[in-house]
């Protein structure tokens, strides 16, 4: 069965505030059993307009991913996050497929 994945670029306005979501979005993740690949790090703007911090979960599967976004668990933590910080989101499914040759 394929991963789901959360891909998020975040630009944060109040860096200390932030915080705040950080420690509440850990309940989420814990309850839905995500795994950081990326968070945030050193990175290179090669194509396109990119923000500044960039973060990728992995969840079990694509319904996981959702459900944890839907989660009131989430949903208080993004009330946190959308004043202090603006940027993009995206819940993909992974691939599990044959690879190329």
């Amino acid at each position: 069965m394929a991963k789901g994945y959360w891909i998020a670029h975040v630009d944060v306005d109040d860096p200390e505030a932030y915080q705040a979501y950080l420690a509440a979005n850990a309940l989420a993740f814990a309850k839905y059993g995500a795994r950081f690949l990326v968070r945030a790090g050193r990175s290179a703007a090669k194509e396109g307009a990119l923000r500044s911090r960039h973060v990728v979960l992995e969840f079990k599967d694509y319904a996981t991913a959702l459900a944890c976004y839907e989660s009131p668990e989430y949903q208080r933590a993004l009330a946190i996050r959308r004043r202090v910080s603006h940027g993009d989101l995206v819940i993909i499914e992974g691939y599990d497929g044959a690879q190329p040759a």
